[in-house]
């Protein structure tokens, strides 16, 4: 085994266990909410609420809107299979909600976000993000298109670093690649791959359903089990010769995973060019910033002599088979459920 594979097997080992002890359901409980607030007459305001479903449970988020606010009409709630949506007409007097607080009760006990949307009866839309750690927002008036792209910039970081399935595909690839140019190829496989899909279905042009969609991400990361072990082994096969390729097959399954933090937002088309080019720089940036982390410690661990015990070389490939197994057969339950 190389000292490049050594190194990836041990840390690998550790990455592994901090993901086994996170209940399953976070590989996707980044997936945020979406608040959309739309003035349709002088303090009138359209809100359209769209929480997470999670193996079949929503969130319990519950709107915090400000004192004095009014419903015009009653809320109507439409359930589908990755979220539960609501709307609402309010009437919030005449000075509106410019400058008003609108709470996000529970948020603070859940690792997801909530994106923010706001436009006022003349065009002008402010956006922003709401995290766990201040699960309020206060409606400003104005937003340049710098602050949208940031918005979006950090939600694509905030996505691929708290995505535990999509993190643990990147890390299954590199435990299989044995040199730096082969790396160099095979991330560059995965990004050109998972943009492709990310743009199509961000734009509507393709469109996955989210239960097969999950169910086979997760069957991907099954499918490096048995790989990585047969690098221990000393064996190969087409993946271990060719890793680019399937980071490029399975990348545009994962592109279509990403999307999902947009697509099922039900972000407005006028936000998506920018949104979409901002949320992609955000989850290059974030899988490059975890490549980047796993060369440097290499390097480190190398300068200081590290050797691994034999159990902790080959226990990664068995933990990427077993922890992609348990995905599948989670995710496999509703869409069979679904189906029937």
């Amino acid at each position: 085994m190389s000292g490049w594979r050594r190194f990836a097997a041990g840390f690998a080992a550790a990455m592994f266990a901090l993901l086994a002890a996170l209940p399953a359901a976070q590989a996707h409980e980044s997936r945020p909410a979406y608040l959309e607030i739309k003035e349709t007459a002088p303090g009138q305001y359209a809100l359209l609420w769209r929480t997470p479903v999670l193996s079949g449970m929503r969130l319990p988020l519950v709107l915090g809107l400000p004192e004095g606010v009014s419903d015009l009409k009653p809320p109507v709630i439409q359930e589908l299979t990755d979220s539960l949506v609501e709307r609402r007409w309010i009437d919030a007097g005449p000075n509106g909600l410019a400058g008003q607080r609108i709470d996000i009760k529970g948020l603070q006990f859940t690792i997801t976000d909530a994106l923010v949307r706001f436009e006022l009866l003349d065009g002008r839309t402010v956006q922003t993000i709401v995290r766990p750690s201040q699960p309020w927002v206060e409606l400003a008036a104005t937003q340049s298109r710098w602050e949208v792209a940031l918005t979006y910039g950090v939600e694509g970081v905030r996505h691929i670093l708290f995505g535990a399935d999509h993190l643990l595909f990147v890390l299954g690839l590199l435990l299989i690649v044995g040199n730096r140019w082969m790396l160099v190829k095979t991330v560059t496989a995965f990004t050109v791959a998972h943009s492709i899909t990310l743009a199509l279905a961000t734009l509507g042009v393709a469109n996955v359903p989210a239960l097969p969609l999950n169910a086979a991400i997760a069957l991907s990361i099954l499918f490096l089990g048995p790989e990585i072990v047969r690098v221990w082994r000393g064996q190969t096969s087409f993946t271990i010769r060719h890793p680019w390729v399937v980071a490029f097959a399975f990348g545009l399954l994962h592109g279509f995973g990403f999307a999902t933090a947009m697509t099922s937002a039900g972000l407005p088309w006028q936000d998506l060019p920018l949104a979409l080019l901002s949320f992609n720089v955000g989850v290059e940036v974030g899988q490059l910033g975890f490549v980047a982390l796993v060369l440097a410690l290499e390097r480190a661990f190398r300068v200081l002599q590290v050797n691994w015990p034999r159990w902790v070389q080959v226990l990664p490939g068995y933990v990427v088979g077993g922890l992609g197994a348990f995905w599948t057969i989670q995710r496999i339950v509703p869409l069979l459920a679904a189906w029937r």
